[in-house]
């Protein structure tokens, strides 16, 4: 008489005529099995329709079968987009994500990250800039045994630990574009304090001012935290210089719609009056008018990659990128200065 319900691991290892340990070893993508092993135990749990208990596999790695993602990123375009990345890197599979925000300025920061880490015990973490710049969260994780990979602007890790762009160098080549349309006078919005993305950006700015020559005052650079408010008013101050710039570079996409804004508030027009390139290319860039010119910061391909690095650890063959190119993307928003 056939059996009825749902198939369980003993009948895998049974018609495998294999043992639970090995049925087990498949599941948990073990490399102490040899290919053909592997493709029969596979082939027959494919055809019994067996689904592992996630529960009795978190209790036998002594890991939740959860991908975690840590930030404090003030940018909620740039925290969706790491997450479209986690999920589609984590797309039939049998792990689940599971976002963590903290406050770095917290007192507490380091010991709540702890406590979070030991009381769920997640598969591996995700860390997001600049909780990611760190190196007392990443060595936290080291200690407690729990895997992670850190996002940024610049190695700061092991390539194994380790996704990150090329800022410094791609801002440099959007700065050298504003500058071979003829433009001198060049101001920058710059991101938060202690980002190490903001440091990365402002140096490839300063890199491609020295490049050509040019020298300008430390009132040409206005601080910023990454928010379209805070790229109104950095706008506002540069657009009060006299002479003003005839271009700004701004540390990243919301801050350029901000100095879009203030810019049309004064009557200019962008490009005419004033230039405006931006960084990150998210939606909003090609949605501002005029469009924006950016650099494209691939985001999400870092985060899919930094989570495949965390969910491959069984499969050493398979080696994700640690570095990833920025690009301009040349829009309506820069022209040559105007007279």
């Amino acid at each position: 008489m056939r059996k009825t319900g749902q198939p369980t691991i003993n009948d895998v290892a049974r018609v495998a005529a294999v043992s639970k340990k090995t049925v087990s070893r498949v599941i948990n993508r073990s490399p102490l099995l040899g290919d053909d092993t592997r493709a029969r135990v596979q082939a027959v749990i494919d055809e019994l329709g067996y689904i592992p208990n996630p529960q009795a596999r978190a209790l036998a790695l002594r890991r939740n079968f959860l991908i975690g993602l840590v930030h404090d990123n003030p940018n909620a375009q740039t925290v969706m987009n790491v997450q479209q990345g986690m999920l589609e890197a984590l797309h039939d599979t049998e792990f689940e994500m599971v976002v963590r925000p903290v406050d770095r300025g917290s007192a507490t920061m380091l010991a709540d990250l702890r406590h979070f880490l030991e009381r769920q015990r997640p598969y591996g973490v995700l860390l997001m800039p600049p909780i990611s710049e760190n190196d007392l969260v990443a060595r936290a994780c080291r200690e407690i045994g729990c895997r992670y990979v850190r996002m940024g602007s610049a190695m700061l890790d092991e390539a194994e630990h380790m996704v990150a762009s090329n800022d410094r160098e791609a801002v440099r080549g959007a700065v050298d574009h504003l500058i071979a349309q003829g433009h001198r006078r060049i101001g920058l919005i710059g991101g938060p304090h202690g980002f190490r993305s903001a440091r990365e950006r402002r140096s490839g700015f300063e890199d491609a001012l020295a490049g050509a020559g040019i020298t300008l005052p430390r009132s040409f650079i206005a601080d910023g935290n990454y928010t379209f408010e805070s790229g109104v008013t950095a706008a506002e101050r540069l657009l009060d210089l006299m002479p003003r710039p005839t271009a700004i570079f701004s540390s990243n996409d919301e801050m350029a719609a901000g100095v879009i804004h203030a810019a049309r508030m004064r009557g200019l027009d962008v490009p005419r009056d004033l230039s405006i390139v931006g960084f990150d290319d998210t939606p909003i860039a090609a949605h501002v008018w005029p469009p924006l010119t950016t650099v494209r910061w691939p985001i999400a391909s870092m985060a899919r990659s930094a989570t495949l690095k965390l969910i491959a650890d069984s499969h050493p063959e398979v080696e994700e990128p640690s570095l990833f190119l920025s690009t301009l993307i040349r829009r309506a928003s820069v022209m040559a200065p105007h007279g």
